[in-house]
């Protein structure tokens, strides 16, 4: 059975980092494009990052670009994602999706992980 599992979050004062890990079993991560996404409360679930197959294409949202980076390991079969200088609006649930190529449309995105915490805060 496929499944991704998020693992990382925690609760971290602003400007500090934490990093994301998602594990995938039972399918071959290297076939996958790996999209990471947030939700706070009260709002939509938005893309933050996605990694390609290969590795070789990166994307960002512009409200994390240059804090974040998205990382693979095939060999490990997860994905990472490298926060630093955390904000308070950085505060949400964070999943882990898997499809054939990214997207930033969490729509668009056919196996998901249940999601870990993140909370930004003094």
């Amino acid at each position: 059975q496929l499944q991704l599992v998020e693992s990382g979050g925690g609760l971290v004062q602003p400007g500090g980092s934490l990093r994301l890990s998602c594990a995938a079993s039972g399918f071959i991560l290297d076939y996958y494009a790996i999209g990471w996404f947030r939700q706070a409360p009260g709002k939509e679930r938005e893309g933050v990052s996605c990694i390609n197959s290969s590795g070789g294409s990166l994307q960002y949202a512009n409200s994390v670009k240059g804090r974040f980076t998205i990382s693979r390991d095939n060999a490990k079969n997860t994905v990472y994602l490298q926060m630093n200088s955390l904000k308070p609006e950085d505060t949400a649930i964070y999943y882990c999706a898997a499809n054939r190529v990214c997207s930033r449309y969490a729509t668009n995105m056919n196996y998901w992980g249940q999601g870990t915490q993140v909370t930004v805060s003094s």
